[in-house]
């Protein structure tokens, strides 16, 4: 891979098992391959892409489309049924709110354990510790168990850890839904200053947030990738399909309605 590029995805796929019964698992082990005892759900199919080092990428798709899916996979966090990814250098990442926190811990407790797994020594985490409780703004809190902490101030530690790891890669998904305006305005001032040194991949389904803020941008839609150009571009794209479906729908429900009073 080239010494220029952050992040290869090459034909990256992830397919799931689903069973309908919990005693079709075991017939599935004891059939040895005889006979399948379960449906195949392609999360995500054949997907290929590159991201240059210094990009800000926007990905954007429905719910269900196949993106978080993607950036657990890139993050290490999921193994894909099939295809490669590569990047370079330190990966911090901000997936579902809350996770790699333990809820038992206190928040103090779980800014070492993060940063442990993000690469840092006790002694780098203790020189930065001021400044990511600082960053997150949460008082007392910090030495009060996370299962204590409402939606946003979880998001507020997670994002106050990453902020302070030194990395080469960025990987925030929808996380900054939930934080109040002046703390996501913190969160995008240091999201700008990032980005004139890093790499930066962003879920949102705020279209003007990504237009705003991505060099271009990556649309997903039913686990495969749609569209991948220019933000501008591919958001309009997007927002015109969201429309069409929503009319879509809406025709159905009122030849629903329709069928039904000639029916009456």
């Amino acid at each position: 891979m080239s010494s220029e590029i952050a992040i290869k995805v090459e034909n990256l796929s992830k397919c799931y098992q689903i069973y309908d019964k919990p005693r079709d698992r075991l017939l599935q082990m004891l059939a040895r391959g005889r006979k399948q005892y379960f449906r195949e759900f392609w999360a995500l199919r054949e997907v290929s892409f590159e991201i240059k080092k210094g990009e800000t990428v926007g990905i954007i798709g429905r719910n269900g489309s196949g993106k978080s899916t993607l950036l657990q996979m890139i993050c290490g966090t999921l193994n894909p049924t099939s295809g490669s990814i590569q990047t370079q250098g330190r990966i911090a990442a901000l997936l579902e709110l809350g996770s790699g926190f333990n809820p038992e811990f206190t928040g103090r407790e779980n800014i070492y354990m993060n940063a442990a797994v993000l690469g840092l020594s006790k002694e780098e985490t203790d020189t930065r510790f001021d400044d990511i409780v600082s960053f997150a703004d949460i008082g007392d809190f910090i030495e009060q168990p996370i299962k204590t902490y409402s939606s946003g101030m979880v998001m507020r530690l997670a994002f106050a850890i990453i902020a302070h790891v030194d990395a080469d890669l960025l990987v925030i998904d929808e996380a900054l839904a939930v934080g109040d305006a002046f703390f996501v305005q913190k969160c995008m001032r240091f999201l700008r200053q990032f980005m004139e040194k890093g790499t930066v991949l962003f879920v949102s389904h705020d279209t003007a947030s990504v237009i705003n803020l991505c060099d271009y941008a990556i649309w997903i839609d039913a686990g495969t990738k749609k569209m991948e150009g220019t933000t501008k571009k591919v958001s309009e794209a997007y927002l015109a399909a969201l429309h069409n479906q929503q009319n879509i729908v809406c025709e159905k429900k009122i030849k629903r309605k329709i069928r039904k009073k000639a029916y009456i």
